[in-house]
């Protein structure tokens, strides 16, 4: 096999122009008032009509951060087991998701459960996602999953390795709210971020995590609150939305309804800063592409938040409870973005619209670190503009 080449940023200067509307990810401004982005070297660094090396007519198109999927599992390259699938990470891409975050790398076949196998697989997957990008994307992995059996040195271990986050609190033996506690609190100290699964069990071997657990414990992120994919009741749902400290994930593998639920409890106790959309894919119901734009449009839809503002929850709101740098079209921030537009035949006026009516947007192209990664999307409906370059 020949050795690849490490994925780096575009170089140069882009212009992208006639843009149709400018969505920034960021919830307290979510749509710009500019038709055009300049990129230098991978980053955005304004939106004024400069010289560049080159340009991009969007052509009418919306364009947007790309978006992150907060809540996925992968396990090696561009393949899953669970579907024995490959390909799935760039018709991700497709479907406009740009960055990943792993909940934990669980559906690795013979996945080891002692502490020192646990660390070695996390630092394996952070270190072999950091070298591999397919499309592209950018897979934040190494999320190790606790056990009962694992001290407090266990974690430091892990810190000191580099590992950022752990994957699911109730996957491995660790469920309860006293054990789940004692876990949450090593890792406030030490500065690791910390999820829990909550709801029915999704695996063997996972465990019912009920709000009372995630309250007990309260975890950085309250990881699929509308179920993974079986949810608590819905009053549970809006005690963790008034009470837990953490951020409040829905996720499209879960139960719409709770999902709606969390939305209105979140909105209702001024959390929506707080609200995380993902996949929580690949699982049982397989690999589905475009989860993430199947979430907004929810949002957008059924559960009446304005779309720009639904398409935050799945950039901006990630980007900053979860310390990342794209998700949020800025100067100086990476130029991650998804050209869009209303899928053909969709009634209103732009993909804003289309959206509002329950339509996924149709994907005209995919950027990455100023990059085009796409066309026309594989996975979407035929987008009603393309952008030229």
């Amino acid at each position: 096999m020949a050795v690849e080449t490490k994925d780096t940023p575009a170089t140069g200067r882009c212009l992208i122009r006639n843009i149709g509307r400018l969505l920034t990810g960021d919830l307290n401004a979510p749509l710009a008032d500019s038709d055009c982005i300049l990129i230098e070297d991978g980053v955005i660094a304004g939106f004024t009509d400069e010289p560049a090396d080159h340009q991009i007519d969007a052509a009418g198109c919306a364009v947007a951060p790309g978006l992150i999927d907060g809540h996925c599992h992968p396990v090696f390259g561009d393949w899953t087991p669970r579907q024995n699938q490959t390909g799935w990470i760039e018709m991700n891409v497709n479907g406009g998701v740009t960055s990943f975050i792993s909940a934990g790398e669980v559906h690795l076949p013979g996945r080891p459960k002692d502490a020192e196998g646990v660390k070695a697989l996390a630092m394996v997957a952070q270190r072999c996602f950091t070298n591999f990008r397919a499309a592209g994307a950018k897979v934040i992995a190494g999320a190790p999953v606790p056990e009962l059996d694992f001290d407090r040195d266990f974690y430091v271990a892990l810190k000191d390795a580099g590992i950022r986050h752990i994957g699911e609190i109730g996957l491995g033996t660790v469920a309860k709210g006293p054990d789940a506690a004692r876990v949450t609190a090593w890792c406030r100290e030490l500065g690791i971020e910390t999820i829990m699964h909550t709801g029915g069990p999704s695996i063997a071997g996972s465990h019912l995590v009920g709000s009372d657990d995630v309250l007990e414990a309260q975890p950085d992120i309250v990881s699929h609150i509308n179920g993974g994919p079986t949810s608590i009741p819905h009053d549970d749902i809006r005690a963790l939305c008034r009470h837990a400290t953490g951020a409040l994930e829905a996720v499209h593998n879960g139960n719409e309804k709770s999902a709606i639920v969390a939305l209105e409890g979140a909105m209702d106790n001024d959390r929506l800063a707080d609200f995380l959309i993902g996949t929580d894919a690949p699982a049982g119901s397989g690999v589905q592409p475009n989860g993430m734009l199947r979430m907004a449009t929810l949002l957008a839809s059924f559960g009446g938040l304005p779309a720009e503002l639904a398409w935050c929850c799945g950039t901006g709101n990630v980007a900053n409870r979860r310390g990342l740098r794209q998700g949020i079209l800025a100067p100086g921030r990476p130029a991650d973005l998804v050209f869009m537009d209303r899928p053909g035949g969709s009634p209103g006026d732009d993909v804003l619209g289309a959206m509002a009516m329950g339509n996924i947007p149709g994907i005209a192209a995919v950027m990455i670190d100023g990059k085009m990664r796409t066309g026309r999307s594989r996975s979407t409906p035929p987008s009603a503009r393309v952008p030229v370059i």
